[in-house]
């Protein structure tokens, strides 16, 4: 994420005079989200034996027809009080990228609903926005609440996929609660905490995904996780979002923990903060 972010600082005035603000934000969009229809990682092949998930709608954003696809994996005692978890992937990283991350979150007694923004996978494709992600996400709860109308219903969201889940949990108000790791108060801020980030791009930045704004809305219980060593999104940046919320909420910094492992390096600690924040057994 640094990587892209620092090209993206150094280009963006030089873009903006010579491509116009159209195709600048354009190449924001591609250097934020990095859309792919691939599994980076390697985890792939922990998606096996999960359920392909389609939800489709029609886009107030494009004005056009929209499909998500998803993966669907059921907790291994499926009960009627069963908690559900909306999972927002980050950047890069597709819904079968992540599926070793879905697979922990099962672990903790969700089942779980992972899905791919537009432009990822296999869900329909295009160049994706911030406001397009946020309408891809508001599809994927409002599925969740048809089809689970009688469970209770969580939001999680690492890295970018945290500014979209809190995007979703100030808007609605049937969540039960939000979960995000190696998040941050926004993009303006991500990229004034990096090396170059004297250079004045934030006002040329469009797609701002302003969490900090946001998250005095959300009105369920908050719990930030982020790893210590996170060297992508500095910590301070998830405690500045928590620190802003003044509902139920609960910080979890993660010793030795990096932007990708620290679901593994806090496994017993996540489960310990998930179940005394939610009260789930």
């Amino acid at each position: 994420m640094k990587r892209w972010f620092l090209l993206a600082a150094a280009a963006a005035c030089t873009c903006l005079a010579l491509l116009g603000c159209a195709t600048l934000d354009e190449r924001q969009r591609a250097w934020i989200f990095q859309p792919s229809d691939r599994a980076w990682g390697g985890s792939a092949s922990q998606a096996e034996g999960m359920d392909d998930v389609w939800i489709g709608f029609d886009s107030k954003v494009t004005g056009e027809q929209a499909k998500l696809h998803g993966l669907w994996l059921a907790a291994d005692q499926p009960a009627a009080a069963q908690p559900v978890l909306l999972y927002l992937h980050g950047a890069r990283w597709n819904v079968a990228g992540s599926a070793g991350r879905v697979r922990r979150m099962q672990e903790l007694g969700f089942s779980v609903l992972a899905i791919d923004y537009r432009g990822f996978g296999k869900s329909t494709a295009g160049l994706p926005s911030e406001d397009m992600a946020y309408e891809d996400a508001r599809a994927a709860w409002d599925w969740l609440a048809a089809k689970y109308p009688s469970q209770p219903r969580y939001i999680f969201g690492h890295s970018l996929g945290g500014a979209i889940a809190i995007d979703l949990a100030s808007k609605v108000n049937d969540e039960e609660g939000t979960i995000v790791e190696g998040t941050f108060t926004s993009i303006p801020d991500v990229a004034s905490s990096m090396k170059w980030g004297w250079l004045p791009v934030g006002p040329l930045i469009t797609q701002r995904f302003d969490s900090i704004q946001k998250v005095a809305h959300i009105g369920s219980p908050l719990l930030v996780v982020h790893g210590a060593n996170d060297n992508l999104i500095d910590s301070t940046l998830g405690r500045k979002l928590f620190d802003a919320y003044q509902g139920k909420k609960q910080f979890l910094l993660v010793e030795g923990g990096s932007h990708h492992s620290t679901m593994v390096v806090g496994q017993a600690r996540y489960r310990e903060a998930v179940t005394q924040l939610f009260s789930l057994r």
